[in-house]
């Protein structure tokens, strides 16, 4: 189980959450009620007024405990998408697997497996300034995935995709979370349908819905 309590009084955020380990929640709300400053929280790229992130047994961030962004096991794809611009497509990908102690032909070969499932392989050897947002936003999946995170955070994943490249990367992506821990916030309801086990709904920084929407995504996958 995942507990996160927070307070950011000057977002007006006070939010209480509790998480199933291994399922996709997606969190849903009109623009201005929290959920990115959730997922930053949670994240630990924004400090709350006061609150706790406990995964299992393992208190993250507490009254006495901060743990930082990089040893939370934690990765956020953030709306914004935020390469390395002096790295390859290649390199960004591998970023995530070579941080993590793997040595540099597995990190190559985990970027070059996850270009490949994102449809990116072509532009590996190209510098991030020269994609197209829809091509940035793909490759950011794809180092998001790379990571293989204890807990995986999408921020509207596909917001810059064109339409008819929004259903191949949601059909990966119901795939490869069946099992895994992960939170999507997206205003797409068929996104929502199609990744989330659960949906939690934020209006003015507080939860106001929480609603099962299937057993587990085990199910569709």
């Amino acid at each position: 189980m995942i507990r996160l309590r927070a307070r950011v009084s000057a977002r007006d955020l006070d939010v209480d959450l509790s998480l199933e380990e291994g399922v996709t929640t997606a969190i849903a709300g009109p623009n201005g009620s929290g959920k990115s400053t959730v997922l930053a929280v949670f994240a630990g790229l924004l400090v709350p007024d006061e609150g706790e992130l406990i995964v299992g047994d393992e208190v993250l961030m507490g009254a006495r405990v901060w743990r930082e962004s990089h040893r939370r096991g934690v990765v956020l794809m953030s709306q914004r998408v935020l390469l390395f611009p002096h790295l390859s497509v290649r390199e960004n990908v591998a970023f995530g697997p070579r941080s993590h102690g793997r040595s540099r032909t597995e990190s190559r070969a985990a970027a070059d497996r996850w270009l490949d499932e994102v449809g990116m392989s072509a532009f590996a050897g190209r510098r991030s300034t020269e994609l197209s947002g829809g091509q940035a936003q793909r490759v950011a999946l794809a180092r998001a995935l790379a990571a293989e995170p204890r807990i995986l955070l999408l921020d509207e994943p596909f917001a810059a995709l064109d339409v008819a490249g929004v259903p191949p990367m949601r059909a990966l992506l119901a795939r490869e979370l069946a099992g895994r821990t992960a939170v999507i916030v997206s205003h797409d309801t068929a996104d929502v349908a199609a990744l989330a086990v659960r949906a939690i709904g934020l209006r003015s920084g507080r939860v106001v819905s929480d609603t099962s929407i299937r057993t587990s995504t085990r199910e569709d996958a």
